[in-house]
């Protein structure tokens, strides 16, 4: 009990004590009680898990890396361990169904993920970020939709007429369609909705891409097969930052320079808008906020102090830059 207490109760010893048992600890090679069976008796893993289907995206992307650094800074006082979980669904180990969890973060995912299945299986404690509500699990989103109207109606207030879309295609090839509202996320079918309803208002029909890459390249991509589809395009809207600085890097590879021959709208407000040259038009959203929310809201969930399911809403901005403008005569 003394050894247990030296590990887990500190207070209960004197300074002179406890350091006379690590010490001969650390000499027998002894690390400290057993997780697994500290856990055991417990009832707590002392873990929480972070979930998307990405996870390589979530880091190479600022907003989304941002975001996972703020969740893990405020899930720091609790003491709770961030694990990653892959989206692996089948095979012997299986991260959603066999780590050892208290509860987990799920960020933008569709539905019909395999891994989410196992999560909810579990009966663990969910907050789900970027995400359709569930109910029985709390929910932060940020105005997605809003700020996709924002986004069209900046181009149209400017004189736009041609304009295109890359959309976030999740798991399918880049490609034109004329369907993207059937085939995506929440975040991705609110953002197209914004978009979507603007633009009608005005009488335009966009000339719309998914693109399945998350990242400068997957942009670029996108914006090649707008541009070869319709180039009479003169303005883009962009799922994120990052795909509109790949968007602006075709159109430059094509002789066609923001503002003054395209004009190219990013959504997120990530630093990188600001290095941008020229510097991107955005709609920022408050991604250390969403972070915060987010682990409050499950550790809320696991210190059961909070019973009823949460529907946080957070506000966006557009944030003109200089990477639009009126459209050109061509």
């Amino acid at each position: 009990m003394t050894v247990s207490n030296a590990y887990s109760r500190p207070d209960q010893l004197s300074d002179g004590l406890r350091t006379r048992i690590l010490d001969t600890a650390a000499e027998l090679g002894y690390p400290g009680p057993n997780p697994a069976a500290r856990g055991l008796a417990s009832g707590r893993a002392g873990t929480v898990g972070f979930f998307s289907e990405s996870l390589t995206w979530a880091f190479q992307d600022e907003g989304a890396a941002r975001f996972v650094g703020a969740l893990a800074s405020e899930l720091e006082p609790s003491g709770l361990a961030l694990t990653l979980l892959t989206s692996a669904a089948e095979g012997d180990f299986i991260p959603a169904r066999d780590v050892a969890l208290d509860g987990a973060i799920v960020y933008l995912c569709q539905d019909d993920a395999l891994a989410l299945d196992w999560l909810i299986q579990r009966r663990l404690p969910l907050v789900f970020v970027d995400h359709s509500a569930r109910d029985g699990f709390d929910n932060i989103n940020v105005d997605d939709r809003g700020g996709a109207r924002a986004a069209a109606e900046h181009l149209v207030h400017l004189g736009h007429r041609n304009v295109g879309i890359i959309a976030s295609g999740g798991r399918g090839p880049t490609r034109l369609t004329t369907d993207a509202l059937d085939t995506h996320s929440s975040t991705s079918l609110a953002r197209l909705e914004g978009w979507h309803e603007v633009l009608a208002d005005a009488g335009i029909v966009p000339t719309v891409c998914e693109a399945n890459l998350f990242d400068a390249d997957g942009g670029a991509v996108a914006a090649g097969l707008l541009l070869d589809e319709s180039p009479q395009i003169t303005g883009i809207l962009c799922f994120s930052d990052v795909i509109a600085a790949g968007a602006m890097r075709e159109g430059q590879r094509r002789g066609l320079y923001a503002p003054d021959d395209i004009s190219v709208v990013g959504f997120d407000g990530s630093q990188l808008a600001a290095r941008l040259t020229p510097t991107l038009t955005t709609i920022r959203q408050d991604v250390d906020a969403k972070g915060r929310a987010a682990a409050k809201a499950l550790v809320g969930r696991i210190d059961e102090s909070s019973q009823t399911d949460q529907r946080i809403l957070l506000p966006v901005e557009l944030v003109v830059g200089a990477s639009t403008g009126e459209p050109p005569t061509r």
